[in-house]
């Protein structure tokens, strides 16, 4: 069964590119260094073979296999689909949620409480644990799977040459040696060596991040060519773009470059989050803590003469007392809330404990495509003999405008894609790099519809990757013919009359230095379609057109942001190095003049990996073990890191990252499946968004974690210091709090009154300051100052309130158990009152409510009214008296309760000007 990333967090306390003219974490997987792409076994490095030879290797041949041969070889093969794993049991995955030492203590409450006769208590303990398990049960049934998603990819029919004859087969009946066949809008079925070609271009942006079409043709390429320039092999999962080919299939199933992506994901490492390590430790601790505790407690009160019952009683219920059951629920619901505020703002969180990952990142690495940029090819730039033009933007071209508006009618003309107003969506449909010429046209002027029909073409020369440009004849409104031809400036140049190839060829080298696609364009006259050849010179230069997939304006400043918030961006893409370093250095990241490629980092060990992963925020020709190697190479370094990208080749890193993050739009669905996050529109600024409010939600889990650690380390003290230095009444124990008080604390009190902090706004400063460091850890030392000290004054107010009025309600004449049962009831009422309180102080661990705002917050008030709701019905409900040995009490009690509980105040005013100062230090 192939190894699959548990969502530990779930279980919330479980231990493509254009041409150069065109304290730490724990211990992660390995960040081994890059094995060549080449040297792997399932690489026979068929683009570099002459066609002749790969046939013969394949013992195929050029009219086919017959059917008995390609049954012979689905038997020995297999079938032309990715392995399916069907991952852990439901069983399993269900067993697994409650399978942390926090967790036994919440069950071993539930054993206390029904021990005490108390169902109801029990139920609601229980109530905690089976919605942690639920919650945590779902998300794993829903983990990604994202082998399945790319055994989609290639599901598809396909046409094979069969005993001589074309005919059409599903998908997984192709086999090595069969004759392929593929035309625009196919998707590829198996890895395919092209035998010929006609105009052939594919998409392999999902496959290699190339975010332009792909010249194919049949010509071998070099042994070492990185997979984005093997141009004589078709691949798997991608899709043709124009043209049509036929080839002979050299590789099917797991054997692809697809299957290949499909290994790496099944070999990444299980992750924890950072969260869930903390909350892992933090359960631990205080596991521990509650064991060594209780166990001294029993120990003392045998000694002070309590019968070996009794004192068993008083050690369980320390550790019920020291148990935080509600901070399981606070803990998935604070998150929960994460959740649908992220989906307001179009960031879909697929696994619960991802939404606080995101606070935490130090490093994004993202890939280009798509995600930094638009993924549609935009005409930047300009040239004609006239001089330069900025075409960025919109509107008059000024005094350069009679000499660029024939360039842009020829971009217009000697294109073959169809504008907006003739598809469905809006956009223009075709090749990127003619709907780029379609759209430059239009904004500056020309009436594509308009001007097509005024010079209707009579005959084409269809682009070829030998050839290199496209050539179309058109006739002229007044009579006569125009040839425009567009192409490589390399291939073109020579074909132009008199021209400066000095001034054309700097040009060139100015706008391909900025790491634009530049075409060449020309225009003949006198030609006539009968006599139109292959080759036409004596052309006319018209000028130049410079194209770029560019940054979208929203990631330039989303960039900055993170930057600002502490947090490196460091861009991965299968694009050529110097589209890799424009883009790199316009979207401002540092060493963004410099990019490292693929085939650069195959070549160094571990250590060396390592380190250039610490400096380097630019990489280029980056394949899928590239990816993956370097997340994890930054994890090594301590990085918390976030990936995101959209295609099949960006999933294996998507998966062995902290947190993933796929694009929901343009995103394969290999990429959504493998992640923990799916952008909804595609927009880098929305992660922006996302680690802010992941920041939100970290700080409100502190929060809650400041107001209910407190409530557990009093209650614990007030049984601690009852069994230490209280009389004994009558031969028993005489304890301040009854246990199923305790749990009525713990449950209902602590949870409603803990649950408003997951609502708080952001702290002003929460983009402002670096990420937080791993090694501080949820307990800080101001934290754990605030627990003792808060946790002190509870026990010293609910101790001194019981005294009061047991002695009062004694004095009074009252009976024994009634007076017992009231000063009970006032300690309790007393600590719930200080607690609605202190939640105040809990707002913001480092500012007042006058700076937060006294009314942003209106569950804060909402959830204190609900509390003194409760408590009243507490105290003077029959049933509750019933249920948790509770009576009446008098107005003085109350008094009293209320003047006890307003000490937490003096206490958190003082705290909190010390953590100021210590702030300011």
């Amino acid at each position: 069964m192939a190894r699959r990333r548990r969502r530990a967090g779930t279980r919330l306390w479980r231990g493509g590119g254009e041409r150069a003219g065109g304290a730490k974490a724990p211990p992660r997987a390995g960040a081994a260094p890059i094995r060549p792409r080449e040297a792997s076994p399932r690489a026979a490095e068929w683009h570099a073979q002459p066609a002749g030879d790969v046939l013969e290797r394949l013992d195929a041949r050029t009219d086919g296999l017959t059917c008995e041969e390609a049954r012979g070889r689905l038997e020995r093969h297999g079938p032309n689909r990715l392995p399916e794993t069907s991952g852990p049991s439901a069983l399993a995955l269900l067993v697994g949620q409650v399978n942390n030492p926090l967790l036994y203590a919440l069950l071993l409450s539930a054993g206390v409480a029904i021990a005490f006769g108390e169902l109801q208590d029990a139920l609601v303990v229980l109530a905690v644990v089976v919605l942690n398990a639920v919650i945590g049960f779902a998300q794993e049934l829903r983990a990604g799977r994202a082998i399945a998603a790319l055994a989609e990819l290639v599901a598809e029919p396909a046409r094979v040459r069969r005993d001589g004859a074309w005919v059409e087969v599903a998908a997984e009946e192709v086999v090595p040696g069969d004759l392929v066949g593929v035309a625009q809008g196919d998707r590829v079925v198996a890895d395919v060596r092209l035998l010929g070609s006609e105009s052939l271009r594919t998409q392999e942006a999902a496959l290699t991040g190339e975010s332009a079409p792909v010249d194919k043709h049949p010509d071998r390429v070099t042994a070492n060519a990185p997979l984005a320039e093997r141009r004589s092999v078709l691949y798997a999962g991608t899709i043709v773009a124009a043209g049509s080919g036929q080839g002979v299939a050299v590789a099917t199933g797991p054997a692809t470059e697809l299957g290949h992506i499909s290994a790496l994901i099944e070999q990444v490492n299980p992750l924890h989050t950072p969260l869930t390590r903390e909350l892992e430790r933090v359960g631990k601790a205080i596991t521990l803590a509650i064991a060594v505790a209780a166990a001294g407690l029993v120990a003392v009160a045998v000694l002070r003469g309590f019968k070996v019952g009794d004192a068993a009683l008083a050690g369980i219920s320390l550790a019920v007392a020291a148990v935080p059951e509600g901070l399981p629920a606070v803990v998935t619901i604070a998150l929960a809330v994460g959740v649908q505020r992220m989906a307001r703002r179009l960031a879909i969180v697929r696994h619960l404990p991802a939404v606080e990952t995101l606070g935490s990142t130090t490093v994004v690495a993202s890939d280009k495509t798509g995600t930094l940029t638009a993924n549609r090819m935009t005409v930047r730039a300009a040239w004609t003999p006239a001089g330069s033009v900025d075409l960025a933007g919109t509107g008059e071209a000024g005094p350069l405008r009679p000499g660029l508006m024939e360039l842009l009618l020829a971009g217009v003309l000697c294109n073959d894609a169809a504008p907006a107003a003739a598809s469905d969506g809006g956009e223009a449909l075709g090749d990127p790099t003619e709907t780029a010429l379609l759209d430059v046209g239009e904004r500056h002027g020309v009436d594509v519809a308009a001007q097509r029909a005024a010079h209707p073409r009579l005959a084409a020369i269809p682009f070829d990757a030998r050839r290199q440009f496209m050539a179309t004849l058109h006739a002229r409104p007044q009579g006569g013919t125009v040839l425009y031809v567009k192409g490589a400036p390399e291939a073109m140049i020579d074909r132009c009359g008199e021209v400066d190839r000095a001034r054309v060829e700097h040009e060139v080298e100015r706008l391909a230095a900025n790491g634009m696609r530049v075409l060449l364009f020309a225009a003949g006259d006198g030609f006539e379609p009968a006599t139109l050849d292959e080759a036409p010179d004596g052309l006319r230069l018209l000028g130049l057109q410079a194209m770029i997939d560019p940054p979208r304006p929203e990631a330039l400043e989303a960039v900055a942001a993170c930057r600002r918030a502490g947090v490196r961006v460091v861009m991965l893409t299968g694009d050529h190095p110097v589209t890799a370093r424009a883009i790199g250095a316009a979207l401002g990241l540092e060493g963004g003049s410099a990019a490292i490629t693929g085939p650069e980092l195959e070549r160094l060990d571990r250590e060396a990996l390592r380190a250039v992963a610490a400096r380097t925020d630019v990489y280029a020709r980056v394949a899928p073990e590239h990816k993956l190697a370097l997340v994890r190479a930054l994890q090594e370094e301590g990085a918390v890191v976030a990936m995101t990208g959209d295609g099949v080749n960006d999933a294996p890193a998507l998966r062995q990252a902290d947190i993933g993050v796929a694009m929901g739009r343009g995103g394969t669905a290999a990429a959504k499946q493998a992640a923990d996050m799916v952008l909804a529109d595609d927009n880098f600024a929305t992660l922006r968004a996302a680690i802010e409010e992941g920041r939100r939600v970290y700080d409100n889990l502190v929060k809650a974690l400041a107001f209910v650690l407190p409530t557990s380390v009093g209650q614990a003290l007030i049984i601690a210091v009852a069994v230490l230095a209280f009389p004994l009444a009558g031969g028993e124990p005489l304890l301040p709090v009854q246990p199923v008080q305790i749990l009525w604390i713990n449950l209902i009190v602590a949870v409603a009154l803990a649950l408003p902090l997951a609502l708080e706004s952001p702290e002003p400063d929460v983009m402002e300051r670096p990420p937080r460091s791993l090694a501080a850890g949820l307990l800080d030392r101001p934290l754990l100052v605030r627990t003792v000290l808060v946790g002190a004054t509870l026990t010293f107010v609910a101790l001194a309130l019981f005294v009061i009025e047991r002695d009062r309600q004694l004095d009074a004449a009252v009976a024994p158990e009634l007076a017992l049962a009231r000063a009970q009831t006032t300690a309790v009422t007393g600590a719930v009152l200080l607690q609605a309180l202190y939640l105040l102080a809990c707002r913001s661990l480092t500012r007042s409510n006058r700076e937060l705002g006294w009314w942003t917050n209106p569950s804060v008030y909402a959830g204190i009214a609900v509390v003194v709701a409760l408590q009243a019905a507490f105290v003077y409900l029959p049933v509750m008296h019933d249920v948790f040995r509770a009576a009446s009490i008098d107005l003085t009690a109350l008094v009293l309760a209320a003047a006890g509980a307003l000490l937490i105040l003096p206490v958190t005013s003082a705290e909190e000007r010390w953590r100021a100062r210590r702030l300011r230090r």
